[in-house]
């Protein structure tokens, strides 16, 4: 048996954030039932094709996923996702703040109908407060919580991520959340309301950046690959036009990195604070020393200090590397290759059973299932 095997999610969220919560519970064995209108969830049209015309994106969101469409603007279509979330253990949908209740199905009388419920909504800025209404896009989370801002170089723009980052964080965070409610309804019989944002998930990943702020008045500059609190902590242009990254954030690899490369005797970098003293100087040696040699010669080099370092990778780079295949960090399932299950359990491991499905592939079958015609 997979972890979660018996547990029904009724996903009817859309693009990535809330589907992709609901695929990590599928990754582990939840009957996951992908509910979406005759049009269909609009990543099927997001980004790159494969043959059949859709999206590679969609193949991951909704893998092991079934796939039901249901029209909620019809008499009947309510009907059947009725019965749908009385048979569920959660609900996860992405509306704006008010739109489920809109539709028929407030939470509140939800939980009342079926009290052991796990409703996870997935927003932009939440279920209240003064932006509660607005769109939420990733990009806007990226923007206002200070992670656009410390991005790119010192005298250049504020950079977005170029992947959907934010959706990817605000997943892990509704999955982890749902585990969490779960829980909680296992030892009590209550269900909730789960509620999460993408402004405060990416919130999250800053750090101690709000508290060096609130605390010390310290705004983090654009540093390109820097770290303010690290150096040498960046990447490196080789000779043969090949990158490499350097971290040295523990001071044992920092010296190491530091006699390699010549500087083991300089004062100035003796500790933490001579080197951020310093940055300039010492990422100009580093600079230097990387430029006279090939790629293969610095990382060998590196590899011998053991001190911490990795080719820059491309997608075609990563495809190849050894220890990913080794690891079997890229599955194929029905021809299509994407990234494996996130985490690793010895006793019920995760699985990649199948690709996103067809549009509308287990209507019939799912509905069959059901043993009660009415809600």
């Amino acid at each position: 048996m997979q972890a979660l095997e018996g547990l029904r999610v009724v996903d009817m969220a859309a693009v990535i954030a809330g589907p992709g919560a609901a695929r990590y519970l599928a990754d582990f064995g939840a009957d996951v039932v992908k509910v979406e209108p005759p049009t269909g969830d609009g990543t099927r049209r997001l980004g790159w094709k494969d043959t059949d015309g859709e999206s590679f994106m969609w193949k991951l969101v909704g893998r092991n996923k079934r796939a039901v469409v249901l029209d909620l603007k019809t008499a009947e279509g309510m009907r059947r996702m009725r019965r749908l979330i009385a048979t569920a253990d959660v609900l996860v949908e992405n509306s704006r703040p008010g739109a489920l209740e809109r539709l028929g199905l407030d939470p509140s009388h939800l939980l009342r109908d079926h009290p052991r419920l796990v409703v996870l909504r997935l927003t932009g800025f939440g279920q209240d407060g003064p932006y509660a209404g607005r769109a939420g896009f990733a990009t806007l989370a990226e923007a206002m919580s200070g992670f656009a801002a410390i991005n790119g170089e010192p005298d250049g723009q504020p950079l977005l991520p170029p992947i959907a980052l934010t959706d990817e964080v605000a997943a892990l965070a509704g999955a982890y959340a749902v585990m969490v409610a779960l829980r909680h309804r296992d030892r009590t019989g209550e269900g909730q309301v789960v509620d999460v944002n993408l402004l405060e998930s990416m919130l999250q990943i800053m750090g101690a950046l709000p508290s060096a702020y609130a605390h010390l008045g310290y705004l983090q500059p654009r540093l390109g690959a820097g770290i303010p609190y690290s150096v040498p902590r960046n990447t490196y242009r080789c000779a043969d036009e090949r990158w490499i990254a350097v971290s040295t954030s523990t001071d044992s690899i920092a010296h190491r990195v530091l006699a390699l490369v010549g500087l083991g005797d300089d004062p100035r970098f003796r500790d933490f604070d001579g080197r951020l003293a310093h940055r300039a100087e010492l990422d100009a040696a580093m600079r230097d020393w990387c430029a006279a040699r090939p790629s293969e010669v610095v990382l060998e080099a590196f590899d011998r200090a053991e001190a911490a370092i990795a080719p820059v990778y491309t997608m075609a780079d990563l495809m190849d590397d050894p220890h990913v295949v080794a690891r079997g960090s890229i599955v194929e399932t029905e021809g299509i290759r994407m990234q494996g299950v996130v985490a690793r359990l010895s006793r019920t491991p995760g699985e990649v059973r199948h690709p996103g499905r067809p549009l509308g592939a287990d209507t019939e079958a799912v509905f069959a299932e059901l043993d009660d015609p009415e809600p």
